[in-house]
């Protein structure tokens, strides 16, 4: 282990020094020749020379464009699809849980599997209490459960539609995504005094009133009971998220003799990690099973929906699959740049001669390290626009066509436009840096005398 730990600060040493010493001399040689930046007869010399290889020129440019396309189209399609998984978890609570009522699946105390279990308004009550809940709220289903609809038939007039009835607590807000945008949510007094309120999304006030019409204060008929609408929200998830109606469980429970049952119970833990909402759950679990006589190791009894872990198992996952997306995309790139370098080696071997004519006239080795590597900046430089270009222009052709909801406007952001073209500059000085360095080392002499 400790020769390990040796080996790897090694080898960050080494990495950081190498990386030091090339910075350092493409900027020293960078300072010394920062006229040549600005001289019109030296980018004419580049663009003689880029054009009298046409073969090597598309080549290169080929290479590293291909490598800059790669690198952004996978980081914007990283990007949409962490986009696009966050808005499905938006729909709900990151920081929500919801523990639903089922069947027994395991023998205890007494009673055989395929029990039903119920919760009440006593183990809501119970639950207030634990510590570390922040929000919570019960639910009564008239019919069907947990996730399967529970669709009633809502009249006005002459007009009837189905939409989904949600019989909470006050609470239950803050286990959505919902914003009203009329009037109010429930409150705990409409829960409390038992109230006939309710509040509706948009579609159904779409629905039921004529445009500019204003509907809290209105009456609707749902299931054969007149409730008040004392607001409406609306939801970024979309129609599906806001054909629905909320009223006071304490309400339904009475008008659709649901005595004191609940279906469910769901609450928000605030910033608790995994672990804490974990011993949350564990506790509610306890005091669920002891009322009702069910195994508290019995997973099938209650149902546990857990947005808390399942969210941090995403971003991890998302996180993998980011190291994943850049190091293919860098490994893409690199291959670009060294076949920039060999090209570059290539050149260099050919302009030998001339090379040597010009140390024999008097160019500085600064000046020949320049030369080389202003054409290499040049050439990546262009590529690398290109495929950049290429790359924003997938992202967003993906985009437009929606090909999934799991993607969501990908694409890079300007700070990642920015990193990746300094990237470029800096690739293809580096490209440029060693085959430069080489032609700077050349004897005038041999260099005449090369064939």
């Amino acid at each position: 282990m400790i020769f390990f730990g040796l080996a790897a600060l090694l080898i960050a040493i080494a990495l950081i020094v190498g990386v030091t010493y090339t910075v350092g001399s493409l900027a020293w040689v960078t300072l010394l020749q920062w006229k040549d930046l600005v001289s019109f007869d030296r980018w004419t010399e580049v663009l003689i020379t880029i054009k009298s290889n046409k073969l090597r020129t598309a080549l290169t440019t080929i290479s590293v464009a291909w490598g800059i396309f790669v690198l952004v189209f996978l980081l914007g399609l990283g990007r949409g699809l962490n986009q696009g998984a966050r808005k499905q978890f938006a729909r709900e609570a990151t920081n929500g849980v919801w523990m639903i009522a089922r069947k027994t699946s395991v023998p205890y105390g007494g009673y055989d599997i395929g029990r039903h279990i119920t919760f009440d308004n006593r183990d809501y009550d119970r639950a207030v209490a634990v510590k570390g809940i922040d929000h919570i709220s019960g639910q009564f289903y008239m019919t069907g459960g947990a996730f399967e609809g529970t669709g009633m038939m809502t009249k006005r007039g002459g007009k009837a539609n189905a939409f989904q009835i949600n019989a909470v607590h006050a609470d239950a807000f803050y286990l959505t995504n919902h914003e009203i945008v009329e009037g109010r949510f429930l409150s705990k007094g409409d829960v409390a005094d038992k109230r006939k309120s309710i509040v509706v999304g948009r579609p159904v006030v779409e629905f039921f009133f004529k445009k500019g019409e204003d509907p809290v204060g209105q009456w609707l008929e749902v299931a054969g009971v007149p409730f008040q609408i004392v607001g409406v929200f609306r939801d970024e998830g979309g129609a599906e998220q806001e054909r629905q109606i909320y009223m006071p469980v304490s309400t339904a429970q009475l008008a659709y003799s649901g005595n004191d049952r609940l279906g469910m119970i769901e609450f928000t833990a605030g910033n608790a990690g995994p672990d804490e909402v974990k011993a949350i759950v564990d506790t509610l679990k306890g005091q669920l099973s002891e009322r009702h006589g069910f195994s508290p190791d019995d997973a099938q009894a209650v149902h546990v929906h857990n947005n808390v872990e399942q969210f941090q198992r995403f971003s991890m996952m998302f996180m993998m699959i980011s190291v994943f997306v850049v190091v293919i995309g860098l490994g893409t790139l690199a291959a670009g740049v060294v076949g920039v370098s060999n090209i570059m080696m290539i050149a260099v071997k050919e302009r030998t001669k001339e090379i040597g004519v010009r140390k024999a006239l008097g160019a500085t080795p600064s000046s020949i390290v320049f030369m080389v590597i202003q054409e290499a900046v040049f050439l990546t430089g262009i590529a690398g626009l290109l495929g950049l270009s290429g790359g924003v222009a997938m992202c967003a052709l993906i985009g437009k066509a929606h090909v999934s909801d799991f993607i969501l406007d990908p694409g890079i952001d300007l700070s990642t436009g920015i990193a990746a073209t300094a990237f470029l500059v800096f690739a293809g000085a580096l490209a440029g840096f060693f085959p430069a360095r080489a032609a700077a080392r050349v004897n005038p002499i041999h260099a005449l005398r090369d064939q």
